[in-house]
């Protein structure tokens, strides 16, 4: 539910007719969720998804016709608080960030589990942009190259430091509450002191600030001895 008590509202955009109903069927039977519908094109998800007016959509990119990828950019015009999270099969790193360039803010693989994507919503509602693990290390790897350095580590307490090392590991937030043992509250918390701490606005940005940066103070200096 959102902070309102409200149920968080979604559509689906998947021409997989069997896999977008049992994504229905998990929706509308979690506490909290209702799926407003489901579409099987990026055309119809454009002649509908206006009219109905859900919080988050989740969109595949290979659907016939339009790309799902070129469908959330044109959502994203008529619509620009929706809340967009990617699903599909695609792992390539140029279809995640064209995914992201037209506006997508979250990016998982199908064979995601249920409560994980769930998870994702939630956090979505939230300012957060959850990503399955292996595809944020992608993002953060291509990002590298570009990112300052700068000792981000040294900024943050022992228990910033390990909810960002389990957010660059995928983990959603319940996942990360479990493990250090405090609420989803506690964690949003943390999450927003960091992000003040890094200067980012986003869960990738902090994860590709935080690495860079490990990965910097983890190189021998120049000209020592190997």
């Amino acid at each position: 539910m959102d902070s309102m008590g409200l149920p968080i509202n979604i559509c689906i955009v998947e021409d997989d007719l069997e896999l977008s109903k049992s994504v229905v069927r998990y929706l509308d039977g979690a506490p909290g969720f209702r799926c407003l519908g489901a579409f099987a094109s990026g055309e119809e998800a454009l002649e509908f998804i206006p009219q109905q007016q859900p919080a988050v959509v989740l969109m595949d990119i290979n659907l016939p016709g339009m790309s799902g990828i070129e469908c959330v950019r044109q959502l994203r015009v008529s619509m620009p608080a929706l809340q967009v999270i990617m699903l599909t099969v695609y792992e390539d790193t140029d279809q995640v960030f064209q995914s992201l360039a037209a506006g997508a803010v979250g990016y998982l693989v199908k064979s995601t589990k249920p409560s994980h994507i769930l998870e994702a919503i939630r956090d979505v509602q939230t300012g957060g942009s959850p990503m399955s693990s292996h595809i944020a290390r992608k993002v953060v790897q291509a990002f590298r190259p570009a990112a300052q350095a700068e000792a981000t580590g040294k900024h943050l307490t022992p228990r910033e430091q390990q909810v960002l090392e389990l957010l660059a590991k995928g983990a959603p937030y319940k996942q990360i509450g479990d493990a250090m043992g405090i609420g989803i509250e506690t964690i949003r918390t943390y999450i927003r002191r960091i992000y003040e701490k890094l200067h980012v606005h986003s869960r990738i940005e902090a994860v590709m600030k935080y690495m860079d940066s490990r990965e910097r103070s983890a190189r021998p200096p120049k000209g020592a001895s190997r």
